[in-house]
Order: C-alpha cells, then sequence, then structure tokens
C-alpha cells in the first residue's frame, strides 16, 4: 500500500513529527508513504484544507496513493473537504478507537486526524497507536466481529449511492478556481512523486497539463 501524507498551513510545523509517527507503523507493514507536506509552515506553496481536499482527490483518483492521511487544526475542515470528492472516503479520526472502527465499519481510503485540538503532551504517542491500530487488520471486515454481513452491504450501498451523487473529478477540477486546483498541486515535491505513482489517464493528464 502506497499512503500519502498531506499537511496544511496551519498545522505544517508538525509534520515531522506526524511523519516519524506514520512511518514507524507503515514500515513494520511494509507500506510506502509519501510525505507531500507542507514540510513547515514557511513552504511557498501555502495548502488550505479546502486545497487537501483537492490533492487527495488527485492522488487517489489517479492511483498515486491507496490512502491518504491528513488533518487541521480540528480535523473537520479535512474531512469535509475530501469528502467532497468523488473516490474518496474520508473518516474524522481522533485516536486509536475511532481508526480501528473507521477501518473496520466504513473501510475507507482516508483518514482526516485534528492535529491541535486536545492534542498536546504525547501527541506523538496517540499517533503512534492511532496508525497502529488503523492498520492492525485488514480493512472492512467489520465491528463487532458479528455484524459484519450487514456493516459490508451498507458499504456497498454506499458506494453505489457516491457513484451516483459525483460528477468525474476532472469535470470538477474545471468549474473550480483555476489558481485553487493549481496551488494545491504546487508542493516542492508534487510533481516527481505525482509523475512517479500516478496511473496513466485523465486526471494524471490534467493534473499535469496545469502545472505546464
Amino acid at each position: 500500500m502506497r499512503i500519502a501524507l498531506i499537511n496544511e498551513n496551519s498545522q505544517a510545523d508538525k509534520n515531522a513529527m506526524i511523519l516519524s509517527a506514520l512511518k514507524k507503523v507503515a514500515d513494520i507493514h511494509g507500506f510506502d508513504v509519501d510525505d507531500y507536506g507542507m514540510y513547515s509552515s514557511s513552504d511557498e506553496a501555502q495548502l488550505t484544507y479546502v486545497q487537501n481536499g483537492i490533492l487527495a482527490a488527485a492522488l487517489l483518483n489517479s492511483g498515486a496513493a491507496d490512502f491518504v492521511v491528513t488533518g487541521c487544526g480540528t480535523g473537520e475542515g479535512a474531512m469535509l473537504a475530501l469528502n467532497s470528492f468523488p473516490g474518496v472516503i474520508c473518516g474524522h479520526v481522533e485516536d486509536a478507537l475511532d481508526a480501528y472502527t473507521f477501518a473496520q465499519i466504513n473501510d475507507g481510503n482516508a483518514v482526516a486526524i485534528p492535529f491541535a485540538l486536545k492534542n498536546g503532551w504525547g501527541q506523538e504517542l496517540n499517533l503512534e497507536y492511532l496508525f497502529e491500530k488503523l492498520w492492525a487488520d485488514p480493512s472492512g471486515n467489520g465491528y463487532p466481529k458479528e455484524r459484519r454481513e450487514p456493516e459490508q452491504a451498507n458499504k456497498k450501498i454506499l458506494d453505489a449511492v457516491r457513484a451516483a451523487a459525483y460528477r468525474p473529478l476532472v469535470d470538477i477540477y474545471r468549474d473550480l478556481d483555476p489558481d485553487l486546483v493549481r496551488g494545491a498541486f504546487a508542493g516542492e515535491h508534487f510533481r516527481e512523486l505525482f509523475e512517479d505513482h500516478a496511473h496513466d489517464g485523465d486526471v494524471k493528464d490534467y493534473v499535469l497539463s496545469l502545472l505546464g
């Protein structure tokens, strides 16, 4: 699995700490982690939590990432932004229990974490425990286990509803402010990571066309 880490401007100075906790768990599972930044609050490319959603959607819909870890101060804005796009199911995850139940019941492909609210001393430990439980078992197995069949059935219904409700991603991008969309892809290492890992197709072609 390839995991993408995305941080917005208010929490960018925590990027190294978040990345360390994430890689500690990902390395155990043999997962790859790509850090899309922001890397610090002084980065030239400044991401808002809305742009987190734009960026996450490009990564997930192009196959450049299989899972996205992101967040903001409360995690709420990032969660709403990511869920505004097709191909993204993002949970608001505060702790290990949230992480485990989201993975098992909702079988999503992204989490939005509150990196400021209720976080202080020991935050790196909470993140490590959260990531451990997020990937403790294969996703979508149900919780509690006797609820597996109805939960899996509900997930299929949700997927069908979302497929009917969303337009193609490139059409959405075209209807947004081009500077907003282009800015989501302005990170220092975005192009090299995206070109290396995105699958050929409409999303990759359109995103690269914006970069010139």
